[in-house]
């Protein structure tokens, strides 16, 4: 049996033996068919009405957080397994889904309650809610006298609330060719009790469109101006090699930061007569000159070391000279989620045949245990690998240069003082640069500023350079939530940080060395891990609490324990150097050749490591030894482990 209620939604078809009461009842009382039913089932089945309120509703950028209490009257539930509760969505008269709620007990322990979360920007198929207006209904199938009962009708009003409900919220759609903004508006009629969600699409726009200060140029001129750098590089390369120049190349900063800060400072300091070119540019899309193709063309082709910290596609067709380094010193410490060549096969993964990284003579990383990760990525050998340190991380072991880095920071952003700072740094969503967005609807602004505000807490929001949309922070939070996301040295922001909130990002390993609190606030490990995946197994891998709701990253942040053991052998596998000379060792291995100009042919190791000299080859050792005169100028490509340690932890 069925019983329907609530007057606006009831739809009960009456059994035949009833039909000739139906026609009593409309001539008597003067009422049409419909109305008769609807009185004869509220008559026959008044105890059966559904009882239900709305306790909370909120919705935060396309994420609609729902509770409430519902069961037939008079039959509160005792056991979780007596009732089961489900939100219907329809648009028109088509249901187009009907969602299974958690059940909840409420305060006398009867298991009316019921909590959902739904998250409209991935609705259907992963896809935002597609333009239409829809309705949300309640159903409750509840087991009363030895059989199921069951009930369609609206969720009812909102707890303590007289008057109607309005809200609006955006969703946002990225991708590489256009991004899409739709307006969700969400309606609950205090007299009716319909609850109806509205979804319009507001605009459509590539993503070049939105870029800062990007100058956009035609495709036809971009493509005249690469021939034009190809055929000057392959003249500029009959020009001898300058053994003292150095390029600096990146299309992700416009500013001397990250590694090349560190190993500029380190030539700077170690005296050393190189002569050093920048090639800066804060996008790969940002428009470059033909007076500045030019230029890199003569000075690529000429220099001994060519350096790099990121993605630089202009480089990867070119064959780089003999007496010429191309080296990768990334922008990242460790071995996290893939990247490059380990993500063939996967969503916005590089072709196998693709010529990206691939022409890259050395990297450089920060321990032995990751030089395969990186090889595989980069698609180069694994000989090519250095494991001498990531310049960057030098800050975390000078209490001098941290003094001077945080008496700057307190100046610029004076909120900082007296306060416990959470640092809110995540990844990138999206298959790259053109098409990267962060979910700001798994951030629950309200239900974490009314958590933490009054404890002496602020947070700052470092959102990945990629990402293309922006927190949208109520104003009413602006003594708590600040927006640090144009600061650009991350490493920086760590040293006044207390608690690190993170999800995939590699900002977890220069964190790891202050050795303070993280917390890995991952909704959608799940997807992420199918589209993107990780080096590691993710829960064993994270050296801090594991959150997936509001209400579990608000009990992380306040929970003041950290596994210290299990920090430290995340540090010590992941760092083989502790000694803040990473950028000294890099730039002595600049100005000794990486210790293998004076070396015929191309050195080997065994499976253990160990150097396979070739039939008459010069003691290698003594070689280096004679050069340096200094046992820690020893070259590390003679003495790193080629095997992995068994485990992470």
């Amino acid at each position: 049996m069925k019983v329907l209620n609530e007057k606006e939604n009831t739809q009960v078809t009456p059994d035949k033996k009833h039909n000739m009461l139906f026609k009593i009842l409309t001539s008597l009382l003067n009422i049409d068919l419909e109305t008769a039913e609807e009185l004869f089932e509220e008559a026959e089945q008044g105890d059966q009405v559904i009882e239900r309120e709305i306790t909370d509703l909120s919705f935060n950028n396309g994420m609609m957080m729902l509770e409430g209490n519902a069961h037939f009257f008079g039959k509160e539930p005792v056991a979780e397994c007596e009732i089961e509760k489900y939100l219907i969505i329809k648009k028109g008269e088509k249901k187009v889904t009907e969602l299974r709620m958690r059940n909840l007990p409420n305060e006398n322990m009867f298991f009316s309650g019921y909590k959902i979360c739904i998250n409209f920007n991935k609705f259907e198929n992963g896809n935002v809610l597609s333009p239409g207006c829809y309705e949300i209904m309640l159903k409750v199938k509840q087991f009363i006298d030895d059989k199921w009962i069951e009930g369609i009708c609206s969720l009812g009003n909102i707890k303590n609330q007289k008057k109607d409900f309005i809200v609006s919220s955006e969703m946002q759609v990225y991708t590489a060719k256009i991004n899409k903004v739709y307006r969700l508006i969400v309606e609950l009629n205090f007299e009716s009790q319909k609850f109806i969600i509205s979804s319009k699409k507001l605009s459509e726009v590539e993503p070049s469109l939105l870029q800062k200060n990007l100058v956009q140029e035609n495709r036809f001129l971009i493509r005249i101006k690469k021939i034009i750098f190809k055929i000057c590089y392959f003249i500029c390369k009959l020009l001898p090699v300058q053994k003292n120049k150095i390029v600096f190349a990146s299309d992700s900063r416009i500013d001397v930061s990250g590694n090349f800060e560190y190993i500029y400072e380190a030539i700077k300091s170690n005296n050393l007569n190189f002569n050093s070119f920048f090639f800066l540019k804060e996008s790969v899309r940002d428009k470059k000159t033909c007076i500045e193709f030019l230029k890199m063309a003569y000075h690529f082709a000429t220099s001994r070391y060519i350096i790099l910290d990121d993605y630089y596609p202009l480089i990867y067709p070119m064959p780089i000279r003999k007496k010429t380094d191309l080296i990768q010193v990334w922008h990242a410490a460790g071995a996290f989620k893939t990247f490059g060549y380990s993500r063939v096969g996967m969503p916005g993964g590089p072709k196998g045949d693709s010529i990206d990284h691939k022409n890259y003579t050395k990297a450089i990383v920060s321990s032995s245990q990751v030089v395969d990760k990186y090889a595989e990525g980069f698609g180069i050998d694994k000989e090519k690998i250095y494991p001498i340190g990531v310049p960057r991380t030098d800050v975390f072991f000078d209490s001098v240069k941290q003094q001077e880095i945080l008496t700057n920071l307190n100046k610029e952003m004076p909120f900082l003082e007296n306060k416990k700072v959470i640092l809110f740094a995540p990844t990138f969503r999206g298959n790259g640069q053109q098409s990267a967005y962060y979910p700001f609807e798994y951030l629950n602004f309200k239900a974490i500023y009314d958590a933490l505000h009054k404890k002496g807490w602020i947070m700052l929001l470092k959102i990945h350079p990629f990402v293309q949309n922006t927190p949208s922070i109520p104003y009413e939070y602006k003594e708590f939530y600040f927006d640090v996301s144009e600061y650009r040295e991350i490493n920086n922001l760590l040293l006044v940080t207390d608690v690190l909130i993170t999800d995939y990002s590699s900002v977890c390993f220069e964190y790891a060395l202050l050795k303070r609190k993280m917390v890995f606030y991952s909704p959608d490990l799940a997807e992420y891990t199918l589209t993107r995946n990780f080096y590691y197994e993710y829960l064993g891998f994270i050296p801090g609490s594991f959150a997936t709701t509001t209400e579990e990253l608000i009990e992380s942040i306040q929970d003041e324990k950290i596994d210290y053991e299990k920090l430290d052998s995340f540090i010590s596998y992941f760092f083989e150097d502790q000694d803040g000379n990473s950028a000294d060792r890099f730039v002595q291995h600049l100005a000794n050749g990486f210790y293998e100009e004076e070396l015929d042919g191309e050195v080997r190791y065994s499976e253990e490591g160990k150097w396979i000299p070739a039939w008459g080859e010069q003691d290698v050792f003594s070689t280096e030894m004679r050069k340096s005169r200094d046992i820690n100028h020893l070259p590390r490509s003679i003495t790193r482990p080629s095997k992995q340690k068994e485990g992470l932890l």
